[in-house]
């Protein structure tokens, strides 16, 4: 049958010849088309404009649609997105380790610094401890959250802070003991936080009246009284070992490996003795750094230094831990003790070296750090400092150190810088020699 006598079937053959052959015209010349549009612009004598960046094809590359939704994008980068951290208690840890340039250059060592005071509830690295012995409590029945439960702790603040931020973000209440010699602030600050403050008058610790001792009895109280049938609970940062500990497991391995390992000599003091502890465990025992030096700054009034350099902490006429006076007035707080607590020993035997700092040098070392860094830290950061730059002159050029910058000066304004301002040393000078402002032998 021929295609002639049946007009529909030849007509519509025909078109679909044709269609298939401008398809195949098309895909012939979409590569020279370009090169004719170009002849035919130039044959009519247009320039083309130099702010006209289009390309000369009219060929647009095909449509892609896209979906846009929230849960089509969190498929697609959800993996990638870092960790959102679950309430206050995941801002803890995982500090910044940063070069103090100008003590660097002044002993040719490079010494670094772990910037505690950027832990996220109380802002030192006291936050780590207090987490620490409030979730092993928790684990030990000791604290119930919700239930009136109360967290006793006898303190000169910075515990206190970071307990009492940390209580009520795990449903506590905080009852803090401190000395009334202690700055104003920080006790300003914990009333702010929610807690109740007793402060009281400094004693020593073989005294009921020791603000720890006390701190203890009034945790007895609470839970003698049955009130509300809520318990109140110790937390006693000196003694507990889950103060050191916490060290162990979170502030050593990041100095491990923020340092990755390329490190000489870890400097810090001791007020619990928690922080030279864990840290000295971890990189000396667990980590096998056997040629670490592990060095302790401590200020004027404390018996540690004699203790690491001659074994004993006072003379051999004394037993430790048992003399009635009040401890040296320094203008430090934080660090410093005349006595050996559990933390400290957990560690004693780490420890190599111990550097003592005036408090005339932590004064003008703070100061130093504002003018040649912009470091603005308080009275126990400025003995690490110290210290750093002590140990930094006994050990070969372009060794490498890390010191605990604990907490912020604004927590000292009223103590420790105002006596700064008063001795004259916030005024500008060109001192521009570190060794001889601090009276320190090369």
């Amino acid at each position: 049958m021929s295609l002639s006598n049946h007009p529909k079937a030849y007509g519509t053959a025909a078109l679909a010849t044709a269609f298939v052959a401008g398809i195949l015209l098309t895909l012939g010349f979409k590569d020279f088309y370009p090169d004719l549009e170009r002849r035919y612009q130039r044959r009519r004598g247009q320039a083309r404009s130099a702010a006209d960046s289009r390309p000369a094809s009219t060929y647009l590359p095909p449509v892609k649609l896209e979906d846009n939704t929230h849960e089509s994008r969190r498929s697609i980068v959800g993996p990638l997105l870092p960790p959102i951290p679950e309430g206050i208690e995941g801002c803890i840890g995982n500090t910044p380790l940063f070069k103090i340039r100008s003590l660097s250059e002044a002993t040719g060592c490079t010494i670094l610094a772990k910037a505690e005071f950027l832990n996220g509830a109380g802002n030192s690295p006291k936050d780590r401890v207090a987490l620490n012995m409030i979730k092993m409590a928790e684990e030990q029945g000791l604290l119930t959250p919700y239930q009136g439960d109360t967290i006793y702790e006898g303190t000169v603040g910075s515990t206190g802070i970071s307990l009492a931020t940390l209580a009520r973000a795990r449903g506590y209440k905080a009852y803090i003991c401190m000395p009334n010699d202690q700055s104003k602030e920080k006790s300003d600050l914990l009333h702010h936080l929610g807690a109740t403050v007793e402060r009281v008058t400094p004693a020593p610790i073989t005294s009921t009246e020791h603000f720890v001792n006390l701190a203890r009895i009034r945790a007895k109280e609470h839970t003698a009284s049955g009130k509300d049938n809520s318990k109140g609970f110790f937390a006693d940062q000196f003694e507990s070992m889950a103060n050191y500990q916490a060290h162990v497991q979170t502030t050593g391995p990041e100095i491990y490996q923020q340092t990755g390992g390329l490190l000489d000599a870890f400097v810090a003091g001791a007020g619990t003795g928690g922080t030279i502890s864990g840290v000295a465990i971890h990189l000396k025992q667990q980590r096998g750094m056997d040629t670490l030096r592990v060095v302790l700054a401590d200020p004027e009034g404390s018996g540690l230094y004699n203790k690491v350099k001659h074994g004993v902490m006072f003379s051999n006429t004394e037993k430790e831990g048992t003399r009635r006076r009040q401890q040296v007035d320094t203008i430090v707080e934080g660090i410093g003790i005349n006595r050996i607590t559990e933390n400290y020993e957990a560690g004693r035997e780490l420890i190599d070296d111990a550097v003592k700092v005036t408090d005339l040098q932590a004064m003008k070392m703070a100061r130093w750090l504002v003018e040649k860094d912009g470091i603005f830290v308080g009275s126990s950061s400025a003995v690490n400092c110290v210290a750093a730059v002590v140990t930094a002159l006994n050990m070969p050029k372009e060794s490498r150190l890390v010191t605990i910058l604990c907490d912020s000066g604004t927590r000292h304004l009223s103590k420790f810088w105002k006596m700064v301002g008063e001795l004259g040393l916030e005024e500008e000078h060109d001192q521009a020699d570190l060794l001889s402002m601090l009276d320190i032998k090369a």
